[in-house]
């Protein structure tokens, strides 16, 4: 007796990918806020590049994901939003655009920087990635703010949207800086005096406006600062306490999780979180 041949079952289809029509939407929010500023034709090249940029690296980020989540929308206005104001800056060079749309476009970016956490909050979608997201953005808001007030104060001023980047870099090198950054207010405090130093800069309606940055610079100095030290103390008590429990079991399996107490043994990747 032969028993029933039984059909295949066919295979789950995958969800389809939602963000990359969402992802491709932003870029062409993004070229068509380029057509309202008018930036001059630097001011187009560099917001063209940048939407492109965005583009290619936003696919790459989200990859593993279906869609993007509420707070993760937010943030997408913000990338549309700095990418005008970057072709603003960029046009400024060459003479060829206004400061108030850039303070304007600057503005609602920094104010859109207190909505997306708690609508990540609110509706549960917390996660790394878009913690990353939007802190990624954040530094290159600043950057591009940096850019703009140098012009006039000087190229000092560059150090604050570097220092961000400065820290990445020191990251590859010394992976104990990649380890989790406990809670601040206070970190958050001097973020959020950075852009409203250099847009308060980039207006030009306040008087002795260069001493407003040094302070805010001043500020972004001690807060790095302050978690390097934290990073460093965190790291050699980690190292102590992973030396002791090598001595006191004397195994293989000890002998190899040394250095690994402080979440950066592995090698760096292009868009592995950091600590700040």
């Amino acid at each position: 007796m032969t028993r029933p041949a039984t059909l295949a079952r066919p295979a789950p289809r995958r969800p389809r990918l939602a963000r990359g029509p969402e992802l491709a939407a932003a870029a062409a929010a993004q070229l068509a806020l380029l057509a309202l500023l008018r930036p001059g034709h630097a001011g187009l090249a560099v917001g063209a590049g940048y939407a492109l940029a965005s583009w290619a690296l936003l696919t790459a980020a989200f990859r593993r994901r279906p869609a993007l989540g509420p707070a993760d929308h937010v943030t997408l206005v913000r990338v549309v939003l700095t990418g005008g104001v970057a072709a603003l800056v960029a046009g400024h060079l060459t003479g060829d655009a206004g400061v108030w749309p850039l303070v304007a476009a600057a503005s609602a970016a920094l104010v859109l920087d207190g909505v997306d956490g708690r609508v990540a909050r609110r509706t549960g979608t917390v996660s790394r990635l878009g913690a990353r997201f939007d802190m990624e953005t954040d530094a290159v808001l600043v950057l591009v703010l940096s850019v703009e007030v140098a012009r006039s104060a000087g190229p000092w001023v560059l150090a604050i949207g570097a220092m961000r980047y400065a820290f990445g870099a020191a990251a590859w090198t010394a992976p104990w800086l990649r380890a989790d950054l406990r809670p601040s207010v206070a970190r958050k405090a001097v973020a959020v005096v950075q852009g409203v130093a250099l847009i308060v800069a980039a207006s030009g309606v306040v008087p002795h406006s260069g001493a407003v940055v040094a302070a805010a610079l001043a500020l972004l100095v001690w807060s790095f600062g302050r978690d390097v030290v934290w990073l460093a103390k965190r790291r050699h008590t980690a190292d102590r306490v992973t030396r002791g429990a090598e001595e006191a079991r004397g195994t293989q399996e000890a002998r190899t999780t040394r250095g690994r107490g402080t979440d950066g043994a592995r090698r760096a990747r292009l868009l592995d979180p950091v600590a700040r």
